[in-house]
């Protein structure tokens, strides 16, 4: 037998601290899991908007590709793009919502003067550069979106099971414990309660026929 389950005023005490303490964890972990599910819903909600934006500027970079490919020739513009820095201005932090960890992307906002030469180059390559960059940058906030409403995502399950396991496990065992050992304690009482009747009773019957 559990030796915590021996109906004792202390065991009754340690159970009833217990029973509060996965009380007040269970309202922690719900209230943890309703923020990180708001924080989540907004994430989503904008990586469909940046998502939808990155579909329209790439539908409309390619057009302005395809213009300058007629216009310059498809060597040409080959040539260009592997005068293109690589970029490097991505920088990765971190941010915690309720002890998550989720990426925080500063990113650079490339400079939207073209780094080619302007001689024997037409404007629709200057547009197609400007989309394209753009789409980069859309790109970087959407990676950086999807990440953290990952990872909030599995810190919901685990938030979700321990909640569960408070809820379904914890608080109903120890409040069928307390239970117990409240019943336990109250049939001692009523025993000592009763034994010591007997024993008054019997005293004065004593005295009575002394």
């Amino acid at each position: 037998m559990d030796p915590n389950a021996f109906p004792t005023k202390a065991n009754l005490m340690n159970a009833k601290n217990s029973l509060a303490l996965g009380n007040q964890g269970y309202e922690l972990m719900d209230k943890k899991r309703n923020i990180l599910i708001k924080e989540i819903m907004s994430l989503i909600d904008q990586a469909a908007e940046i998502q939808s934006e990155i579909d329209q500027t790439f539908r409309l970079a390619y057009k302005m590709l395809q213009q300058a490919n007629i216009e310059m020739g498809i060597s040409n513009i080959e040539a260009i793009s592997q005068t293109i820095p690589v970029e490097q201005s991505v920088n990765i932090r971190h941010r915690s919502v309720m002890g998550t960890e989720i990426p925080l992307v500063q990113f650079e906002k490339p400079n939207q003067a073209p780094v080619y030469p302007f001689l024997g180059t037409r404007v629709s390559l200057d547009d197609a550069y400007r989309q394209f960059n753009k789409v980069k940058e859309l790109t970087i906030r959407l990676s950086m979106i999807e990440n953290s409403a990952y990872r909030l995502a599995n810190s919901i399950r685990k938030t979700q099971r321990r909640a569960n396991a408070l809820k379904n496990v914890t608080i109903p065992k120890y409040t069928a414990l307390v239970a117990d050992i409240e019943s336990a304690l109250e049939e001692k009482d009523r025993e000592e309660f009763t034994r010591l009747k007997v024993i008054k009773k019997n005293s004065q019957k004593k005295k009575a026929s002394s």
